[in-house]
């Protein structure tokens, strides 16, 4: 039944009528929202459609998750400092001495630079580029501590140990060498990377149960869409909720026969 049918002998005005099958109860004058039993009605209705959104968004993840080349990753945690005595010696200057907040974030950018990541390709006579590596790299301070961890991610848990490790030797030594006179910082290595017993990304498991989530919620704004489009009224009762009169009749739907009359 279309809106367009008469309702007990008036046409329904229309420009009181917005969108799909809605109830007044509850909502301003002029304003119309839709009834518990209309979005379980709507909902059940386009089931069918909801299921398939979810279901192909759902798939589509997990296969492109499967497809994807798995990453590792490896971490080490480096203890950095300045020297006892440096920091007693009255003739150190005072500018010479840091406090551990700026210290660990200095020697955090130093680990991100490009002096380590050449020495390291150089160690483990990698095929890359330190901008490569750098980009793999990562270095963060451990909140309110004199720890540094350092990941690097990589195809090969192998790689990623061996890659993470190298930084341990190789920015210890750069320290060293680089130290200014009276500053007395040192870097040592307080965790070795271990290989890597799983990959950090991708994860099928967790894509697919998000993608799950938003298939669900596309289909059912999709289905609410549709229901929106839908300019027929589905029931005598919603018609007389809508319009405000009541329905004396219902004119049923009833197709032309497109055949000739038989001949006796």
């Amino acid at each position: 039944m279309h809106k367009s049918q008469l309702n007990g002998g008036h046409s329904a005005p229309m420009s009181a009528v917005s969108g799909p099958s809605i109830s007044a109860a509850g909502g301003p004058e002029g304003e119309y929202v839709l009834a518990l039993k209309d979005v379980v009605r709507i909902l059940w209705k386009r089931l069918w459609l909801i299921s398939l959104v979810a279901a192909v968004l759902t798939g589509a993840v997990v296969g492109i998750s499967l497809l994807l080349t798995p990453t590792y990753e490896a971490s080490i945690k480096i203890l950095v400092g300045q020297e006892r005595e440096a920091l007693n010696n009255p003739s150190t200057p005072r500018e010479n001495v840091w406090g551990p907040e700026q210290l660990t974030q200095t020697m955090v950018e130093g680990v991100n630079s490009r002096p380590i990541a050449e020495a390291v390709i150089q160690q483990l006579d990698l095929r890359m580029t330190p901008e490569e590596l750098l980009g793999r790299l990562s270095a963060e301070q451990i909140t309110k501590t004199q720890f540094i961890t350092v990941s690097y991610r990589d195809s090969s848990p192998e790689r990623a140990q061996q890659v993470a490790n190298a930084i341990g030797d190789v920015f210890p030594e750069q320290v060293s060498q680089v130290n200014p006179s009276g500053l007395d910082i040192y870097a040592t290595v307080w965790e070795r990377a271990e290989k890597p017993g799983g990959p950090v990304s991708p994860k099928p498991l967790r894509n697919g149960l998000l993608a799950l989530v938003l298939g669900l919620m596309l289909g059912a704004g999709l289905a609410f869409l549709l229901e929106y489009l839908d300019d027929s009224w589905h029931s005598p009762e919603e018609v007389e909720q809508i319009s405000g009169v009541p329905t004396f009749g219902v004119i049923p739907e009833f197709e032309a026969s497109t055949g000739k009359k038989e001949r006796y």
